[in-house]
């Protein structure tokens, strides 16, 4: 198990107390402690005194990727839990998340389903991120919803040491290191998977590198999926067909372009729009994917509201269009 903590004595003990509780005893947690100024060190190395399980790792104030990396470095086990110092695992989360692997050899990694806590306080926008997460049940719904959003929240994440090593571990970039590990991992065409159950009670809080560091903003998740779809999906052509130019098509767009990626027809329902052009690209009808020409350009779909992605998929199947290979969702 891999623990990354600064500053973080005000919930360490409840984290660590969630993990030595286990019903899966065997394991060793390593807590990578990052230059804390506070209590932290001391409490996971009290913990380490008296149960051998844990160990610590003592580091200078480098950053949360480079705290991972150096914990990655000493885990020993085949299997890699990620957890928070902020959050409480269930304690059959280990047993059932290292049982599916167990299971499933196809699978390099599974998460699980989360509670948000505490309730006061949760955005509107986390707790309809929170709700997408819990209705991922596959690995075929991690696929085809990966660009969304992140599918897994990282403290769930139990993953192959052996893949975890093939992907080089995390990357100090400008958006998130687990978005990008996630889709660094599916895009290597390894599986992801996901047990069911709300296993991990995930702590929301004014100090979350969420609320506190750029490269959690949203224009940093933005430029993730673009320079992963520019490398994946639309590897192969230079324009795209882009249905929904709101906000987030609009920021989607932009983030495209600047990996060369060029409109190519943009797809629309408002009245107005339709029949103008947008940097070029002529505004059409969903009808119109049904030409030649419009289908032979790879479509996104960039609508935020799992109720209208469902719609839109279901309106593309009926065109014939094929989730991943004729189109991506990405929102």
């Amino acid at each position: 198990m891999l623990l990354p903590v600064r500053d973080g004595a005000a919930t360490l003990a409840c984290a660590l107390a969630s993990i030595a509780r286990q019903s899966e005893g065997r394991f060793e947690c390593v807590i990578v402690d990052d230059g804390s100024a506070d209590e932290s060190r001391a409490i996971a190395e009290r913990l380490g005194a008296s149960d051998e399980r844990f160990r610590v790792i003592a580091a200078p104030r480098e950053g949360l990727v480079a705290a991972l990396n150096r914990g990655l470095a000493e885990c020993r086990a085949p299997l890699v839990a990620r957890h928070d110092a902020d959050d409480i695992m269930r304690r059959e989360r280990l047993a059932k998340q290292c049982g599916a692997l167990d299971a499933d050899a196809s699978l390099a990694g599974v998460g699980c389903h989360v509670h948000l806590f505490p309730r006061r306080g949760i955005t509107d926008g986390l707790r309809a991120y929170g709700a997408w997460l819990n209705s991922l049940a596959s690995a075929a719904d991690v696929r085809r919803d990966a660009f969304v959003e992140c599918p897994l929240a990282h403290p769930t994440l139990v993953m192959r040491r052996e893949a975890l090593d093939a992907l080089g571990g995390y990357r100090e970039r400008d958006w998130p290191e687990d978005y990008d590990l996630v889709l660094r991992a599916l895009a290597s065409g390894r599986s992801l998977g996901v047990v069911a159950e709300r296993l991990l009670a995930w702590r929301d809080g004014p100090a979350r590198l969420s609320r506190t560091s750029t490269s959690y903003a949203l224009a940093a998740f933005t430029a993730c999926k673009a320079e992963f779809l520019a490398q994946g999906f639309l590897a192969s052509h230079e324009r795209y067909a882009l249905w929904g130019y709101g906000g987030t098509g609009r920021a989607l767009a932009r983030a495209l372009g600047a990996q060369g990626k060029r409109l190519g027809l943009v797809i629309e329902l408002h009245p107005r729009r339709l029949g103008q052009r947008i940097h070029g690209a002529e505004v059409v009808p969903p009808a119109a994917l049904r030409d030649p020409l419009a289908r032979a350009l790879p479509l996104v779909v960039s609508v935020a509201g799992a109720g209208p992605r469902a719609e839109i998929r279901s309106d593309l199947a009926a065109l014939g269009y094929t989730d991943g290979r004729d189109f991506v969702c990405a929102a």
